[in-house]
């Protein structure tokens, strides 16, 4: 089994193989062997546990989730890879490697295949470039997961945890609260990868939900509404639905007034119970 904590024996796995990193990926692989052992504790991987990462890179967190899950099913998408990560995690037997696209994955089929009898984790250092729609495809597609712990851009990982009614609230960051439980759990420096990105990270903890914390009669709408209202976020809510929902202005002040809400009010005013009370409102008639 490769000492996947000494740099040098990473350098030496990668020439040996040719591998050289591609930046349409986004590989910035995590190499720190203090990093690894910490998001796999967090992660919830343990005894009776399945574990599903996104990007293995060369192996070095998912040999930790190895040494503490009874199962480690990682996605890869290089395929590049795939002879690298057999050599590096030689001796986990339960560790399988699939070279597939996690955004065009059957996660429900793929989740109920490997992970039969098992509570199920994600755990991940997720490629920059595809950090939100990752997330929200976990998020939206109502998995059997209980928890989400991913290393992402320290920027993003402040705006998916934000509160909402705060300033750093985004649409992404009520649409993570209106699913999970979100949490900063620690920064990482950029020196933590191979190669070093020109940004720091940190490793965020996504706790499902059995339930949304707010009643809406339409969660389509209601995303459409948040949307809405942060697409054009300097404007008032008033202004910025009239527009990007294309409704009569008057509807929408009569929404916002049920709503008990000033049309003057900003996206980032708003609180999720604010915009559930907004969206069933405006679109009353609505359900899915």
């Amino acid at each position: 089994m490769n000492n996947l904590a000494d740099p040098g024996v990473i350098s030496d796995i990668l020439k040996r193989h040719g591998f050289t990193f591609s930046k349409g990926l986004g590989q910035n692989f995590l190499v720190n062997p203090t990093v690894c052992p910490r998001m796999a504790e967090a992660s919830g991987a343990g005894p009776g546990v399945g574990a599903l990462e996104i990007g293995p890179g060369i192996g070095v967190l998912t040999a930790e989730l190895a040494k503490r899950a009874d199962r480690v099913v990682s996605l890869e998408i290089d395929q590049r890879l795939l002879p690298i990560l057999q050599e590096t995690l030689a001796g986990f037997e339960q560790v399988k490697i699939l070279n597939a696209d996690v955004l065009k994955t059957d996660l429900h089929r793929l989740i109920a295949e490997e992970f039969a009898g098992l509570e199920v984790v994600v755990c991940a250092n997720l490629p920059y470039y595809i950090t939100s729609p990752v997330i929200m495809k976990l998020l939206e597609e109502n998995l059997p997961v209980k928890a989400v712990t991913v290393m992402v851009q320290k920027e993003a990982a402040q705006r998916l945890c934000a509160l909402p009614g705060t300033r750093a609230c985004g649409a992404v960051s009520a649409a993570v609260r209106f699913y999970a439980e979100p949490e900063i759990l620690f920064p990482v420096s950029c020196g933590s990868f191979r190669p070093a990105p020109n940004v720091d990270s940190a490793v965020i903890r996504l706790q499902i939900r059995k339930e949304p914390p707010v009643e809406v009669l339409s969660r389509k709408k209601f995303f459409a509404t948040v949307k809405a209202a942060f697409g054009q976020r300097r404007k008032t809510i008033l202004n910025a639905l009239t527009s990007l929902l294309a409704l009569p202005r008057d509807r929408v002040a009569q929404a916002c007034q049920a709503a008990g809400l000033h049309a003057s009010m900003r996206a980032e005013q708003l609180s999720l119970q604010d915009f559930a009370a907004l969206s069933n409102a405006l679109f009353p008639d609505s359900y899915d």
